[in-house]
């Protein structure tokens, strides 16, 4: 009689032979490709995506670079970028893009592994050079929206804020998403993200800035708040839509302050409020 095939722990066909596994496939940086289309972006681990993102990013020699994932059309656009950074792309078929990114990002067809950027501090970054240097710098209280975030890079590279600072918790950390709507801006605009922004308020203020808070509520207009501050440094005080700037904030400025508005109960979304805030205090504004 026949030996009678065994059964595997649940009674089906017998388990198969694992088959033995080579050596892991390497990108064009030697990294590790078996998990690559699983991984989703972690602490330490940033995909940028999108031309503009990943074209600045080619262009930044602060940026360190790991892995250049493009489709054929992409390499195009970025082939001059990508010969002057000395980075050996990986070219997949559009419909194979694989890298860990959310499938529903808008890569166009461009996406690179990179390591966050460190700027450094407040004091290297924002203490005024000479006694006629007056800095401007954007302080965002639990502003979360990443989008927000990197339109509010856009306009602070824009208007020449010295640096934008904000908390590590409650904040939008350095991602792919970021960096597409800064648009490039996050290679160039600082973003500080502090231990404590009261503690990085008082800091400022060590250093000669004026800080002023944006609030609704507030009885006078920025553009008076702001006289003062033509003077020296100035530090504006942004919250998130809805709760606002939080008490210890208030307390931490030295005047708050309104966008006035010809409505009633307008309101700003806050990268709008930045761009705003940051054009009317503006040199000669």
């Amino acid at each position: 009689m026949a030996e009678e095939p065994k059964r595997g722990p649940q009674g089906g066909r017998p388990p198969r032979p694992k088959r033995p596994q080579g050596p892991p496939r390497r990108g064009a940086q030697g990294g590790d490709r078996r998990d690559w289309g699983d991984r989703r972006e972690g602490p330490g681990e940033l995909w940028l995506f999108g031309i503009h993102a990943v074209n600045d990013a080619l262009a930044n020699p602060k940026r360190v670079k790991h892995r250049l994932v493009v489709t054929p059309n992409a390499l195009i656009r970025l082939e001059e970028s990508v010969a002057k950074a000395g980075v050996e792309p990986e070219v997949q078929d559009p419909r194979k893009f694989s890298v860990p990114i959310d499938p529903a990002s808008v890569h166009q067809g461009a996406a690179m592994h990179v390591d966050p950027l460190d700027w450094g501090d407040i004091d290297t970054l924002c203490a005024p050079v000479t006694t006629k240097d007056l800095p401007r710098v954007l302080l965002l209280d639990r502003v979360t929206d990443p989008h927000n975030v990197g339109a509010i890079l856009r306009s602070a590279e824009v208007f020449g804020a010295r640096a934008v600072i904000a908390p590590q918790r409650h904040s939008a950390p350095e991602s792919g998403a970021l960096a597409k709507a800064a648009s490039g801006a996050l290679e160039r605009q600082p973003y500080l993200r502090v231990t404590n922004l009261a503690r990085a308020m008082a800091r400022l203020r060590e250093h000669g800035y004026v800080l002023i808070g944006l609030d609704g509520e507030a009885e006078i207009d920025l553009a008076d708040a702001a006289g003062a501050g033509k003077s020296a440094p100035l530090g504006l005080a942004l919250g998130a839509e809805g709760p606002g700037l939080r008490q210890l904030t208030k307390e931490s400025c030295d005047a708050l302050a309104k966008i006035p508005s010809a409505a009633e109960f307008a309101s700003l979304n806050v990268s709008n409020a930045a761009a705003v805030a940051l054009f009317a205090t503006r040199a000669g504004g």
